[in-house]
């Protein structure tokens, strides 16, 4: 037993002792008062740390996260069973061993079934109180959990998503930095007009290397301008050739997919004025395509594997779709999955601190006004048990509150907890696949 569930079971023993010496016993005396507080402790620890160590038993074997159904169908059966023998105890203890106010034989004769009844019913409400409690608990922390889990998974791909797209700049810059080195030897004067172009190029990539996707248009038009800056250095050992669709032009692609492929392409195929390396751009079943026929040159060294690896990963973080490689002893092909929609990996930080905040707002407001309704229907429908069976046993008619009220608390916990709302959620989830 926890330390804090300790002094609760002793506040509450020390409470009803009081309550019972000052208004109930008739005798006012030490001895007196510490009978009471021990029958009043007897009563506490037992029904209290029994019902605590059922809980806690079954919260190791049938948690709510994981087995709710069949742990609600225990948690009655387990309640009823505890606290029958555990009042059945407690009462044969005061009644025939301390107050000796009655044998064995007339204890378990029916005189004192009334007063058994009662207390099962009060500690059986108790009981369910402390075990929504305990319901409520596992739930924030399954919920706590799974937002943490959440949230380092979205940190975790857009810090993966950054350290590609933070590849893609020195790359760029590396690769167009030997390609000028060659030229500085071979053409001066094309070394000039290389630089110009690459510094238009350049900041094309330093615009778009922080995007996710940009479009298809823009894609083709940056390739078409690096296509010129690849010519200017290779004239008619390469040719390029563009056929995109135009309805493509408006979807998405992830940044400088093209320029890394078409580098690739220039990278690991040899070309010359009689065998000329050509490459094609087209669209294919919602494909965006990059073609060569295959000049495979020998690699003096391995290569880092920047290019190709990149859009895959890149590709992977933002969508199921695959990005396909096709090789034939005759040309080499990679065909780019290309998005209707734009998704994003995580909204603005103070978007979703804002959202969170109203969310979790609303959540507790819920909790409040449920939590309220649960409490009041304890404490008013336990004061007219307690007021029909003094002033009329007999007729018993609080069961009527009990049960009506019962109901409205029923289907409150079922709204708040959003049990029985799957269906929604399925239906949620099929109306916008479908949009």
């Amino acid at each position: 037993m926890k330390r804090k569930d300790f002094l609760i079971l002793m506040y509450v023993s020390i409470g009803t002792a009081l309550y019972f010496f000052l208004f109930v016993n008739e005798e006012k005396s030490f001895r007196a008062f510490f009978l009471t507080l021990g029958i009043s402790a007897m009563y506490s620890f037992f029904l209290g740390a029994g019902n605590g160590f059922v809980n806690d038993f079954l919260n190791k074997k049938f948690p709510w996260s994981e087995e709710t159904k069949k742990r609600a169908i225990i948690s009655v059966i387990s309640l009823i069973v505890v606290n029958f023998i555990l009042v059945y105890f407690c009462n044969y203890v005061n009644f025939v061993i301390y107050q000796k106010a009655a044998t064995p034989a007339e204890f378990f004769s029916g005189k004192y079934n009334f007063v058994n009844w009662f207390m099962i019913n009060l500690t059986l409400l108790i009981s369910a109180f402390l075990h929504a409690k305990g319901f409520m608990e596992e739930l924030k922390k399954t919920s706590k959990k799974e937002v943490v889990e959440q949230k380092l998974i979205a940190k975790s791909a857009n810090a993966q998503f950054e350290s590609l797209k933070n590849q893609l700049d020195p790359h760029f810059l590396f690769n167009s930095l030997n390609v000028l080195s060659s030229l500085i030897d071979e053409n001066p004067k094309q070394a000039q007009k290389f630089t110009a172009s690459m510094s238009k190029i350049y900041r094309y990539v330093l615009e778009q290397k922080d995007k996710e996707l940009v479009t298809v248009q823009d894609e083709i038009d940056f390739a078409k301008t690096y296509c010129e800056l690849l010519k200017t250095r290779f004239e008619d050992s390469v040719d390029f050739e563009f056929n995109v669709n135009e309805n493509d032009l408006t979807k998405f692609v992830v940044p400088l997919s093209l320029q890394l492929l078409l580098e690739n392409c220039i990278k690991h195929n040899f070309a010359t004025s009689a065998k000329p390396l050509i490459i094609k751009v087209f669209t294919e079943n919602d494909s965006l395509c990059i073609e060569n026929n295959l000049q495979a040159r020998e690699q003096l060294k391995e290569s880092a594997g920047i290019g190709l690896a990149n859009i895959v990963q890149r590709y992977s973080l933002l969508t199921k779709k695959n990005v396909f490689i096709e090789k034939s002893y005759s040309h080499f092909k990679v065909k780019l999955p290309v998005l209707d929609l734009k998704p994003i990996l995580e909204k603005p930080r103070e978007e979703n601190e804002n959202l969170s905040y109203e969310r979790a707002h609303k959540r507790v407001k819920e909790l409040k006004s449920f939590y309220s309704n649960l409490i009041s229907y304890l404490i008013v429908n336990t004061f007219l048990i307690i007021l029909n069976l003094i002033t009329s046993p007999k007729h018993i008619w609080f069961y009527w509150s009990l049960l009506g009220w019962g109901i409205g608390v029923l289907a409150h916990g079922m709204s708040v907890f959003a049990i029985g709302k799957s269906w929604e959620d399925r239906k949620i989830k099929e109306i916008m696949e479908k949009k």
